[in-house]
């Protein structure tokens, strides 16, 4: 494959809702160019686009993926990304290195909200965007209904360019437009057919002409003077108003078969933007794409794997890089040589002499470097802002199958953190597990079998502890003595604690020994007693906060006792005292700040109330969306990011951050110190 020009080059990104056929028509699309010999399907395990292993067996995309291929007239790089929640980092990588965003529709289910949520996307980082409605094979697709939604959604933006002829239910032609011409399909064969007289296509037609004259002075004087435009000013329009977000053009077809995707190469060749019209903003500044300028690329996705080594999927945004070029990371300031630079076809690489400006190329084993870092050459100190990621919304505790895995599960994890940005691993120290976070049970459970198949450890997910405390409610005056008798020396200590409440999360220790009772050599001695002891709790074993200790009185042998004597004593007194001041179980609560569709607030507001929580306010954010703020028991929002999925279909977001500790209900106290005596 040759270097082309950025002029030359464009990168389009398919995006849409789980299912609605973004990796059928990118292979109808590879199957119409004669780059392979029949259309692959996800759900038979068939697709090129979908070559892992994981994706062939669960009949959908995990994660984003790259083929390059010439159309004869341009290089055009498809960048396929996971249409399910769970993946959604797939789209912010593919949106990183995108020029345009087709968005794909399925005839059946229409613009449902996956689709929704990633043209917002597209549009907030400014990437041109288009539709297309596929599977119109169907006798329960309706194209124009679709059309009717957009319009109703975003009104003259979007620009019928493509649109099907139907007599019943059944799709007997594609009309074109831009040229006025129809054609019937058999697989990718397109007939000639006369363009069909009816009311919805001359309709289709005008709003075309209109959206298109509308971007365009020139074009607009000559729609107001009725003078009909011309194929290449139609083009011209198009591209004009796609390149500036003006218009969102439409085309159809069916993926399934290949029907109207030959049209659909066609206006991408035509219409969409190349990579010289991209512009990347790196802090204050814009960079447009140069060849003639030193080297800069921004990385957009890593693959992990225990054999290969690290491969790193790069766009390159000014200059060019080859093999031995030497490049600065901009994040860690260190020097990466580049190694053999390659063109990426799916789950193959093609050797390649340099990945110039704007074309996408791949690269093995570049030391310490991740999704979303700048490499640049020294006198193009520039930092790319990339397309920011999902945040992890669910968590879940990791556990070993086999025992001692704990180190090689975190080893693993880590190494797969590198190319997935949406789940994060960490240990929580109280409750000693491994903690697993992403965007959904799916995500996990994917990382879980990724962490099997490349680096063979088992494990299982479980729903994590929830760190207690325990604390009293009233003061108490106890006294702990320890005497043993066993032939030489004797032990003996003996101690008057009282025990009070307080707002300390550590232990107070204080002493108010008169005459010597105790000798002052040894209230370290006592004081250590009760640290150790407030480890665990009387309740149900959980730490011991809010306590006050004060020595004020006891007794010692001037043989017998010693440190670990008064040691003893003081954890008895606490064993004691405890029981007696009216312990308590403290549970953690949190923030919840949601940010969700205003019709669905009543069923989110109903769901808080059902984990417990208390509302603090709402505050509308804009584009029909509030944001509710309340507070909510940490152990009530285990499977709230699901809840939130189902109720919102996705449009929600939130985040939960730990706030303090507060006394839990007398149930919630009964149930988790039940938990903890069957545990024992």
């Amino acid at each position: 494959m040759k270097n082309y020009p950025a002029s030359e080059i464009k990168n389009i990104a398919l995006l849409g809702h789980g299912s609605s056929g973004k990796t059928t028509l990118a292979e109808a699309i590879l199957f119409s160019l004669g780059k392979t010999d029949r259309i692959g399907k996800t759900a038979e395990g068939t697709s090129i686009m979908d070559f892992d292993a994981d994706e062939k067996k669960r009949g959908c995309s995990l994660s984003a993926s790259v083929y390059q291929v010439e159309t004869g007239k341009i290089k055009l790089n498809l960048l396929d990304a996971p249409g399910q929640f769970d993946f959604a980092g797939g789209v912010s990588e593919v949106l990183t290195a995108a020029d345009a965003a087709l968005i794909v529709l399925s005839g059946k289910s229409g613009f449902n909200v996956g689709s929704e949520l990633n043209y917002t996307l597209a549009k907030k980082e400014g990437i041109p965007t288009a539709f297309f409605v596929g599977k119109l094979d169907s006798t329960k697709a309706y194209f124009y209904r679709i059309i009717s939604t957009l319009t109703g959604k975003y009104g003259g933006e979007i620009c019928p360019v493509v649109v099907p002829y139907v007599e019943g239910e059944e799709t007997k032609c594609f009309v074109d437009l831009v040229h006025n011409k129809a054609y019937a399909f058999d697989g990718i064969k397109a007939t000639e057919v006369p363009v069909p007289e009816t009311e919805e296509i001359t309709n289709m037609r005008s709003v075309m002409v209109e959206a298109v004259a509308s971007v365009d002075e020139e074009l607009m004087e000559k729609y107001f003077s009725e003078e009909p435009l011309t194929p290449d000013e139609i083009i011209r329009g198009l591209s004009v108003g796609m390149l500036n977000g003006d218009l969102s053009p439409v085309f159809c077809g069916i993926n399934q078969t290949g029907a109207a995707v030959p049209t659909l190469i066609s206006m991408i060749e035509d219409i969409f933007p190349a990579a010289d019209k991209k512009k990347y903003t790196a802090g204050d500044k814009e960079v447009q794409c140069d060849e003639s300028k030193p080297a800069c690329a921004v990385v957009f996705k890593t693959v992990a794997d225990p054999f290969v080594g690290k491969l790193s999927y790069f766009r390159t945004v000014t200059g060019k890089i080859s093999q031995d070029t030497k490049l600065i990371n901009a994040r860690t300031g260190a020097e990466e040589k580049v190694g053999k630079v390659m063109f990426v076809k799916a789950g193959k690489q093609e050797d390649a002499t340099a990945i110039v400006a704007g074309d996408i190329g791949t690269v093995a084993k570049l030391g310490n470097v991740r999704t979303g870092d700048t490499l640049y050459t020294v006198g193009n100190e520039t930092v790319i802002d990339t397309v920011p990621f999902p945040k992890p919304c669910l968590k879940m505790a990791v556990r070993p199958i086999n025992k001692g895995d704990e180190e090689k599960i975190a080893a693993g994890l880590i190494r797969l953190t590198e190319e997935d940005p949406t789940f994060t691993f960490t240990t929580n120290k109280e409750t000693k597990q491994q903690i697993l976070s992403g965007l959904g049970e799916q995500h996990l459970d994917v990382i879980a079998t990724k962490l099997k198949t490349k680096f063979g450890i088992d494990m299982k997910l479980e729903t994590p502890k929830v760190a207690y405390r325990e604390t009293i409610r009233k003061k108490v005056r106890v006294q702990g003595r320890h005497k043993k008798q066993s032939g030489g020396h004797g032990q003996f200590g003996d101690v008057w604690i009282e025990f009070e409440p307080c707002d300390s999360e550590d232990l107070i220790f204080e002493e108010r020994v008169f005459g010597g009772a105790v000798p002052k050599n040894f209230f370290p001695a006592v004081e250590k007693g009760l640290r150790d002891s407030v480890a665990q709790g009387v309740l149900a074993g959980y730490p011991m906060v809010g306590l006050k200790a004060i020595l004020v009185d006891g007794s010692y042998h001037p043989v017998d006792s010693s440190e670990m004597s008064f040691k003893m004593a003081a954890g008895i007194a606490y064993k004691s005292g405890m029981p007696q001041a009216s312990p308590a179980l403290l549970e953690p609560v949190g923030t919840l700040k949601v940010i969700a569709p205003e019709d669905n607030m009543g069923d989110v507001i109903g769901d808080i109330n059902k984990r417990r929580g208390r509302m603090l306010g709402m505050n509308p954010v804009g584009n029909h969306m509030q944001e509710i703020l309340a507070e909510v028991p940490e152990a009530e929002m285990g499977d709230f990011a699901t809840a939130m999925r189902s109720i919102t279909q996705g449009r929600a977001t939130f985040e939960f951050e730990f706030v303090r500790y507060e006394e839990a209900p007398d149930f919630v106290a009964k149930e988790v110190i039940a938990a903890a005596g069957n545990q024992e």
